[in-house]
């Protein structure tokens, strides 16, 4: 995924893309008897929110598969390759940064990454984590806060304008990823208190 981070306007055919991509990784995955949920997450997920224009997925599974199995066989079926990551440290690619409140075992950080299409019209990446992960709760309870809350939802828009303009040269969005951290500092304890209250 070369090239810095570059917003389009929401796009309503983004869910309409995750739906599609969701149900045919649910098929591929289904004989595997491993998925726990299948979720559209970011920014392609929360509407009125600018993204870049690739949707992005999560899988819970009870275990993280081991890279070359079954499990990457079935989503190669459907055109899912596993990601490398635009530099040796990209971020998210084999493990999430540890945050929030939970206190977890070190391995439950770790995830897979996949691509998929990722030049054309029906680009992706599909986020594998465990479904104890952190994580994996994170990225729907922050989703579904924005959802709820417009003004939180426009200040996030705001910030991410500002982190892709100032990374605007760059030749790849680790940068931009980065960057978007202090936001999830600032919100982290909202959201999840949010989240567990539901």
């Amino acid at each position: 995924m070369p090239g810095p981070a570059v917003l389009r306007p929401y796009d309503p055919d983004w869910p309409v893309r995750a739906a599609r991509l969701l149900s045919a990784a649910e098929r591929a995955l289904a004989p595997l008897e491993v998925v726990d949920a299948l979720e559209h997450i970011g920014s392609t997920s929360v509407p009125g929110l600018a993204a870049k224009d690739y949707v992005d997925l999560q899988v819970r599974v009870r275990e993280l598969p081991e890279p070359g199995g079954d499990f990457d066989e079935a989503l190669a079926s459907i055109g899912f390759v596993p990601a490398v990551g635009a530099r040796p440290d990209s971020p998210g690619v084999h493990r999430d940064v540890p945050r929030g409140s939970e206190v977890v075992p070190d391995e439950l950080w770790c995830k897979r990454l996949f691509v998929h299409d990722v030049d054309g019209p029906r680009a992706a990446i599909l986020h594998v984590r465990s479904s104890a992960s952190p994580w994996a709760r994170y990225t729907v309870w922050f989703r579904d806060w924005l959802r709820a809350h417009p003004a939180a939802r426009d200040r996030y828009a705001s910030f991410k304008a500002g982190a892709a303009a100032e990374h605007a040269g760059d030749a790849d969005f680790d940068d931009y990823t980065r960057a978007k951290a202090a936001f999830f500092d600032e919100v982290q304890e909202q959201f999840e208190a949010w989240g567990r209250s539901r």
